[in-house]
């Protein structure tokens, strides 16, 4: 069966120690020992972005990394972008714009846009487009996407002016 890895690994912000085979990839791990099925599975090569986490900040294809390279590290997936029972401004924002239509490539659309506007608060068209360049999806053509992350960045624009203004 081969051998077994004990890992730590912080998942939405919660530590979380597992038992895994050396060649489980992080996604399974996800999904299939932890219950966060958020994480959606597609071509299984990093090519689609459907399985998109963030992993210590940064949008990763969870689909090509081994679960115990998480070993020591923190993983985010769509279930933990929110507040609990609610959503996001990058989650509302893609409600707000009809950023999806089958919701198969969404959790990996808000996770890469959340890693954009965590680094670039503003971007501009081709910041978006190449932080989503990564993310295919069949049925929206982007342009509703593309208007959801520009939505998200004049909230989070908006809130950063209304601190400044606080001081």
């Amino acid at each position: 069966m081969g051998t077994r890895h004990r890992i730590e690994v912080v998942v939405n912000g919660r530590l979380r120690v597992c038992e895994t085979a050396g060649r489980t990839s992080l996604a399974d791990l996800l999904r299939d020992d932890l219950g966060l099925t958020g994480t959606h599975l597609g071509c299984e090569h990093g090519v689609c972005g459907c399985c998109t986490v963030l992993f210590d900040g940064e949008p990763v294809r969870s689909c090509i990394i081994l679960a115990a390279q998480a070993d020591g590290h923190q993983v985010t997936t769509i279930e933990g972008v929110g507040p609990p029972g609610g959503l996001s401004p990058v989650q509302e924002a893609f409600c707000q714009a009809h950023a999806l239509q089958c919701g198969y490539c969404t959790p990996g659309m808000v996770l890469a846009v959340h890693a954009l506007l965590a680094a670039n608060p503003a971007p501009a068209r081709d910041d978006i487009d190449d932080a989503l360049g990564g993310n295919i999806c069949r049925c929206t053509g982007y342009v509703q996407i593309r208007e959801a992350v520009e939505l998200a960045a004049r909230h989070y624009c908006s809130l950063a002016e209304s601190s400044d203004a606080g001081r």
